[in-house]
């Protein structure tokens, strides 16, 4: 891939606890946030359960899609972290033990501490290439394009260091932020106009509540600083139009 291509990606948010509430999923804007810095746009995310067909039908999918897919979650050492095992088959691959992980893990506890259980983090789908933990010793995995990252946020935020080199993405999506006193209604058709004139720019209106007044935040995101730039003297000449208020954030 070259530096002029677009590159996208899907999240896969694999986890009961999520569903369910009990967990609340910060790792979608780690990992988003991560991946526009290198130039990867993050086109979808999914959240499914701990079930393997739906994991499996829901990978085969986001892996034709898109040029990456991260999963978080379900890699851990419990009866329910059936990720690697779903991977595994998803690409028809055989499930067994990984002979550098388990050299990894082996070093990693005292003995007799590598039980049963912690030995379950080793197995992975055949010719897996590991991504390394620096937190807590158990490596992700990846095959293919889809990359497998733990679902704890410390643990998945430590590991991105060590992908930086395996993913190849395009240019930085760049973003400028314009907060502004006053209420969607009120620039819905000014913002309209500009986006038809700039359609290969991402123009997004999201009103907040601050020091309690109502405001909206206009986020603009292209590849291109220029095209941004220029979005932004149309906003800010109809906002001196309006005699609408810019307001520090």
């Amino acid at each position: 891939m070259t530096k002029n291509t677009k590159v996208n990606a899907a999240i896969l948010i694999i986890g009961n606890e999520i569903l369910s509430g009990r967990t609340q999923d910060t790792n979608t804007s780690t990992l988003a946030n991560w991946l526009n810095s290198i130039g990867v746009k993050v086109n979808e995310v999914r959240v499914v359960p701990d079930i393997e067909k739906k994991i499996i039908d829901t990978l085969n999918v986001l892996r034709e899609e898109n040029n990456y897919v991260f999963t978080t979650g379900g890699i851990g050492p419990t009866h329910d972290d059936i990720t690697a095992q779903s991977v595994a088959k998803a690409f028809d691959l055989k499930y067994e033990i990984h002979k550098e992980a388990f050299k990894i893990l082996e070093a990693y506890y005292k003995p007799g501490e590598f039980n049963e259980g912690r030995q379950k983090m080793v197995w992975m789908p055949e010719k897996a290439e590991l991504i390394l933990n620096p937190t807590s010793g158990a490596p992700g995995f990846s095959v293919k394009n889809v990359f497998c990252l733990p679902g704890v946020p410390s643990i998945l935020k430590s590991m991105l260091g060590g992908l930086k080199n395996r993913i190849v993405g395009g240019q930085p999506i760049l973003s400028l932020t314009i907060s502004l006193r006053t209420v969607e209604s009120e620039i819905a058709s000014s913002i309209s106009k500009i986006q038809d004139k700039n359609k290969e720019i991402e123009i997004g209106s999201y009103p907040f509540f601050h020091a309690g007044k109502l405001g909206v935040s206009i986020v603009i995101r292209s590849e291109d600083q220029s095209k941004i730039d220029l979005c932004n003297s149309e906003i800010l000449k109809f906002i001196e139009e309006k005699k609408i208020e810019i307001v520090d954030r």
